[in-house]
């Protein structure tokens, strides 16, 4: 998704969902409007690595939040972020007294 601005909840959850919306200047969005209207079917990529939106003659960069784009670019959602910490979790409970209730 590629506008001049998202309301940030939209642009959490967007992340959150494994999308990439993509923040331009208002001028830049309305280039690329033009340019799919001049040229139907125009390629436009979206290059997260680089930060970079390219189509034709076309370019500009964009910024995004690194901890997202570090989630994005290795397809870590919420479950696989927790699953990173397994071995911290296991120390945790291990170490947890035996009176406390047991979460597995």
């Amino acid at each position: 998704m590629i506008a001049p601005s998202f309301a940030d909840i939209f642009k959490s959850n967007s992340f959150r969902c494994g999308l990439l919306p993509v923040e331009l200047p208002g001028e830049a969005v309305r280039a690329l409007i033009d340019l799919a209207l001049q040229e139907p079917g125009i390629q436009i990529t979206v290059d997260l690595e680089q930060q970079r939106v390219a189509a034709g003659d076309f370019e500009a960069t964009f910024a995004v939040d690194a901890f997202f784009r570090d989630c994005l670019l290795n397809g870590w959602d919420e479950v696989a972020l927790t699953l990173r910490q397994e071995g911290a979790i296991a120390n945790f409970e291990a170490l947890r007294p035996a009176w406390l209730p047991r979460t597995h």
